[in-house]
């Protein structure tokens, strides 16, 4: 019995998702760029489209729309939701994540269940050791770190000094006040965070830990809320990162995504640095300051467990408790990354930080310098 009434709870919360989606959607067009007359003028009681020219748009009964957009999408053929998609003028991405929020709420699904930690097959990690001079990640589809090469947890030393495994992007960006410095365009990174979190759970409703990290930041994080109430989606392959790293300055780096046909929930990230540039340089210098020091990483460690509400660190459980929101754009001098105990931070001869200061490490709750050069 307790299964059935989750299972109708998580269809109750796709139903919802439905409305909401598309209610956000029509609010952005107005009639006039639908093609339609305005009526009503400014005596129009909705923002954008009213849900009877949606349906005049989509070619079906307005009862018909109302009766979607209220969640029951038992029956829907593909051509209403092709009709919908055009009426609303949906985007690629736009249109799958609708696909995925009416075929959960009308499919029968087993009751939500704690995922088995996710593994990273070994050839994975061969492929990712292999590429030296890039930095290269395993992501599951809650954007945790599963693995990376030795480059990559370089890159991303801020975001895996914590204590929680596998580390969480979503929790770091949103949770932690270094990621205001580390992003330089803090504002797109978190834009485009949500809107990929949004995606997974119309593709994944029943992925609880997804759901934990979701009830998790929108408690903890006011910028979070703000954008997951949005219901923006985004498919979100190719791009330019622009980073700032606590060792060798700013980046801009190009990014591919690939998905791993093999393992449906994990892709593999890379990034790249266009040939001769400053960038280049930068990424090069931290390849050997990652080759000369020992990080607060490993293979094992890393996607050893999943992450959940309680974020696991071997056989340690942390409660959950909340950060104050980072603060968009760079962080002031003296933030600086914390560092898990017993892990040591090499600065390369002629790297600087924070105008040549020493970087500032928290260790073991006290404030401890360390600096060594590499040749």
């Amino acid at each position: 019995m307790a299964g059935r009434d989750d299972n109708r709870d998580i269809r109750g919360d796709v139903r919802g998702q439905i409305r909401e989606f598309l209610s956000t959607r029509r609010a952005r067009i107005s009639p006039g760029q639908a093609g339609l007359p305005a009526h009503g003028g400014d005596r129009r009681r909705v923002p954008g489209l009213r849900r009877d020219e949606v349906a005049v748009l989509a070619g079906i009964s307005s009862e018909y729309y109302i009766r979607l957009e209220r969640g029951n999408a038992t029956g829907v053929s593909d051509s209403v939701i092709e009709g919908i998609a055009q009426a609303l003028q949906l985007d690629e991405a736009e249109r799958a994540h609708l696909l995925d929020l009416i075929g959960a709420a009308a499919t029968a699904r087993p009751p939500r269940r704690r995922p088995t930690p996710q593994r990273v097959r070994s050839t994975v990690q061969r492929v990712l050791d292999s590429m030296s001079g890039t930095p290269a990640f395993v992501l599951n589809g809650r954007l945790d770190i599963l693995t990376a090469n030795q480059l990559g947890f370089a890159l991303f030393s801020p975001a895996c000094a914590g204590p929680a495994r596998p580390p969480s992007i979503p929790r770091f960006i949103f949770l932690d006040p270094h990621a205001g410095g580390f992003f330089r365009d803090w504002d797109k990174v978190a834009n485009d965070t949500v809107a990929l979190l949004r995606a997974e759970a119309g593709r994944n409703p029943y992925d609880r830990a997804l759901s934990d990290l979701i009830g998790e930041l929108s408690t903890c994080s006011d910028q979070f809320r703000v954008r997951w109430a949005a219901h923006h989606v985004r498919i979100h392959t190719t791009g330019v990162k622009l980073l700032h790293h606590p060792v060798v300055g700013d980046l801009e780096l190009a990014f591919e995504s690939f998905a791993l046909a093999a393992d449906p929930s994990q892709s593999l990230l890379t990034y790249t640095a266009e040939p001769g540039s400053p960038s280049q340089a930068a990424l090069s210098l931290l390849a050997r300051w990652a080759a000369s020091t020992t990080t607060p990483n490993s293979h094992a460690s890393t996607h050893r467990n999943d992450s959940t509400n309680g974020r696991k660190t071997g056989s340690t459980t942390q409660d959950m408790t909340c950060a104050a929101d980072p603060p968009p754009g760079p962080a002031t001098p003296d933030e600086n990354p914390a560092v898990s105990p017993g892990c040591l931070l090499l600065i390369p001869a002629g790297a600087s930080h924070s105008g040549g200061r020493p970087l500032q490490l928290t260790v073991a709750g006290g404030r401890t310098t360390i600096m060594t050069t590499v040749t």
